[in-house]
């Protein structure tokens, strides 16, 4: 069993937003996993947002990476999987879901736990019978 973490539980990490305790005590269970591209846009939003430099984000992320969460490459599995699931679960009015957030959920496994506060991923999570655990946003409130 894993947690899987989307980008929004590493910028809460990184950002001490309301969710960085939780996210933090995921990562020191030592099972966490994250695709690679979360992770990518991770680093983009701290970077380009955020103002948050190289070496800042090599600091920030390089030591937990390093010693407790699994970076999965996007596959040809996880991208037919990342596609089959956008198409399922995306509408543009009422379920904004991002392709990059349908590759968390298709790296998650019927034993795993997606962690997140985005409600689209959390609803589609819910209806493909994934376990999720609901971050608080930035503004504390849980979806």
């Amino acid at each position: 069993m894993a947690h899987v973490l989307d980008a929004f539980a590493l910028l809460a990490m990184a950002l001490d937003e309301p969710a960085a305790d939780e996210v933090e005590a995921v990562v020191r269970r030592g099972d966490g996993r994250v695709a690679a591209v979360n992770l990518a846009e991770a680093l983009d939003q701290l970077g380009r947002v955020h103002g948050h430099d190289d070496e800042l984000l090599d600091s920030t992320f390089a030591p937990f990476l390093a010693e407790a969460v699994e970076v999965a490459p996007i596959d040809e599995a996880l991208a037919w999987r990342g596609a089959v699931l956008r198409r399922r679960h995306y509408r543009r009015r009422t379920s904004e879901l991002s392709l990059v957030d349908c590759f968390a959920l298709g790296l998650a496994g019927p034993a795993d736990t997606l962690v997140t506060a985005d409600p689209p991923l959390l609803r589609a999570a819910r209806a493909e019978g994934i376990a999720v655990r609901a971050l608080p946003d930035a503004r504390g409130r849980r979806p």
